[in-house]
């Protein structure tokens, strides 16, 4: 009976210590319970679970592959623009034309007979149309499948405000056609003598022979009907200093090409500047 006063606050003591421990870890580590509840400061406990899908809201990157073009808003391919292009020059539509470069179609794109929108518009003398792309960049020089282009062609048939354009936009005024020739042979045999004086100016080749062994002067002799459009032809060549006396394959002059045809006046006018 005498030890009990001793052994009682020791008792005391021990038990507050076993309780304190199973306060906060039931095996008396003194560590944390991994499964017990998160503090009411942790981020999880804190922030509720988002109701948007992660994937709603896509990063800077997804976004800008995303979006649409800016140089062709409606997402119009280059081919289906190309083909939109030739379509309009075709069918005479300037709008058409405008939209199908805006929507970036390639102006050198081929239609029938390899012809470029630029050949399609010049064969028409679509002069709004051909100004337009050559203002874009269109090929002044690009051929078709019979190696007209449109300075050529342009050149050939007498169509004077594209053939014009052509030349401001670089055209080669020594590029040939299929018969070897320049442009100035055959405008020459058709007496465009609005056009010759173009092509004159341009710098053309006045005495270039073509693979037929024929001048401008040759054709406007052997190809002309002698009339005072012809006549006038042949003294515009010889004024801008075309030879006179320059044969043909066959060795004949071309005065007396003239002869032969009985083209009196030309033969006249050619006997001025031998």
């Amino acid at each position: 009976m005498a030890i009990r006063p001793l052994l009682t606050p020791a008792l005391a003591a021990l038990a507050l210590l076993v309780a304190g421990c199973s306060a906060t870890d039931p095996s008396g580590s003194g560590a944390t319970s991994p499964t017990a509840a998160p503090s009411s400061s942790s981020p999880a406990s804190s922030t509720p679970p988002s109701s948007t899908p992660a994937s709603s809201t896509p990063s800077s990157s997804a976004a800008a592959s995303s979006a649409p073009s800016t140089s062709r808003p409606d997402g119009v391919s280059r081919t289906e623009a190309g083909r939109a292009l030739l379509r309009a020059t075709r069918d005479g539509d300037r709008a058409g034309v405008r939209a199908a470069i805006a929507d970036g179609a390639d102006l050198e794109v081929r239609g029938d007979a390899r012809r470029t929108p630029l050949i399609i518009a010049t064969r028409a003398n679509e002069i709004d149309i051909a100004r337009t792309l050559l203002k874009h960049g269109a090929d002044p020089d690009a051929k078709d499948a019979i190696e007209d282009s449109a300075f050529l062609y342009a050149g050939a048939e007498g169509l004077d405000e594209i053939l014009r354009a052509t030349i401001e936009h670089g055209a080669d005024v020594d590029s040939l056609n299929r018969y070897g020739g320049t442009a100035l042979i055959p405008a020459g045999e058709h007496a465009h003598l609005s056009t010759m004086r173009i092509l004159i100016d341009a710098g053309v080749p006045l005495d270039h022979v073509n693979d037929l062994g024929w001048t401008a002067l040759h054709e406007t002799i052997v190809l002309g009907d002698g009339s005072q459009r012809h006549v006038r032809a042949a003294r515009m060549l010889l004024e801008a200093g075309a030879d006179p006396e320059l044969p043909d394959r066959h060795g004949t002059s071309p005065r007396r090409l003239a002869e032969t045809r009985g083209f009196t006046e030309i033969v006249r006018v050619i006997d001025e500047y031998r």
